[in-house]
């Protein structure tokens, strides 16, 4: 896989700064106190011990927490950089700046093109687009560093087991690594119309095929929630979703802190699925989710599958062994690819009745 951007060293860790080389009890390191002997510990003294302790205490809870929280998103260090094995055409991952009017200031998304799109597109080949949402924390440089998601490509081409199409992966944050903004529009951001501004930039400038049949919004984590809202509330512009390891309420938490009970409410799918009843039977619209086994949400997900599959949806559910980090998500990449391509150029006898309804409608 080549790439235009500067890539993130795999197992890349922040360390914590290094502790300030004072001396004892805080002196500078050039300076000695004169050393006194039998010299009893002052009540002062043992008090500075326990505050000292009681730190350390906070500080080791405080970081296994951290560790805990960020362990399953960012943890990798055992995978090897991705990379095309010999006589595998490679892709191109390049970043495209863009004037965002749902942010109201620049932001940016990768494109990664498949293997030989300079020649196909020069032919007037147009390609589907599967846009990917990222998790928290996390940005889009994990997807394609992390998940391999280019190199799949690049090697489900070359056995032409899939078509090529264009891997689109917004930046969701507001340029801090732990930003959480649920990808939904709310006081903190309007990130929902922030995904269709990246959808509307991407059918300007690339050639796609402008179909919600040839759409697919894809995610992990929070973005797996992110991806399932969005495209149900704009099911005409997005035909295929796939949700990993997601969840399906909302609470009034982070961004939604400070939310109205009708907006949790219009932010919750498993609230509100029940009245996308009579679209989704008019719609098609292909749905891929997934869980790792260790997950405590699987029987949530199990439920709301089957209640999106009741509604008029075309789902596929799976639960794989593993949990809620990258090694779920990169060991099934290949399966959401070739799911997507199904569903991007399904068999004659597989079409869904509503597959009639191309046309796109206002972004």
């Amino acid at each position: 896989m080549r790439t235009d951007v500067e890539r993130v060293k795999l197992g890349q860790q922040v360390e914590p700064a290094e502790a300030s080389q004072n001396g004892r009890n805080g002196e500078h390191p050039g300076q000695r106190r004169p050393e006194h002997t039998h010299r009893k510990p002052s009540r002062f003294s043992w008090q500075r011990l326990a505050l000292l302790l009681a730190c350390l205490v906070w500080l080791a809870v405080g970081v296994q927490g951290a560790f805990q929280y960020g362990h399953a998103y960012w943890v990798y260090r055992g995978f090897e950089p991705p990379k095309d094995p010999p006589g595998i055409s490679p892709g191109r991952l390049i970043v495209q700046h863009f004037y965002s009017p749902s942010l109201k200031e620049e932001r940016s998304f990768k494109v990664y093109l498949p293997p030989g799109y300079v020649a196909d597109s020069a032919a007037g080949r147009r390609f589907p687009v599967v846009y990917i949402l990222h998790g928290s924390p996390g940005g889009p440089a994990q997807i394609t560093d992390v998940g391999a998601a280019g190199v799949k490509l690049d090697q489900l081409v070359a056995a032409h087991k899939i078509r090529p199409f264009l891997l689109v992966m917004p930046s969701g944050g507001n340029g801090t690594f732990f930003h959480d903004t649920e990808w939904a529009n709310t006081p903190s951001g309007h990130y929902e119309s922030f995904v269709l501004d990246v959808v509307r930039t991407v059918d300007a400038r690339f050639p796609t095929i402008p179909q919600r049949r040839f759409r697919a919004l894809a995610g992990l984590s929070e973005g797996a929630y992110g991806a399932l809202n969005i495209s149900l509330h704009h099911l005409g512009v997005f035909g295929v979703v796939s949700p990993w390891s997601g969840y399906f309420i909302q609470r009034p938490t982070g961004p939604f802190k400070h939310a109205s009970p009708a907006a949790i409410w219009a932010n919750s799918p498993g609230r509100y699925l029940p009245v996308l009843r009579p679209v989704l039977h008019k719609l098609p619209l292909h749905v891929f989710m997934y869980s790792g086994s260790a997950e405590k949400i699987v029987p949530h997900v199990r439920l709301f599958a089957l209640q999106l599959r009741a509604d008029g949806a075309d789902v596929k559910f799976a639960v794989y062994p593993g949990h809620h980090d990258w090694k779920l998500w990169r060991g099934h990449m290949d399966a959401v690819l070739k799911f997507v391509n199904q569903a991007f150029w399904p068999s004659a006898h597989s079409v869904h009745p509503g597959s009639r309804l191309q046309k796109l409608t206002s972004l």
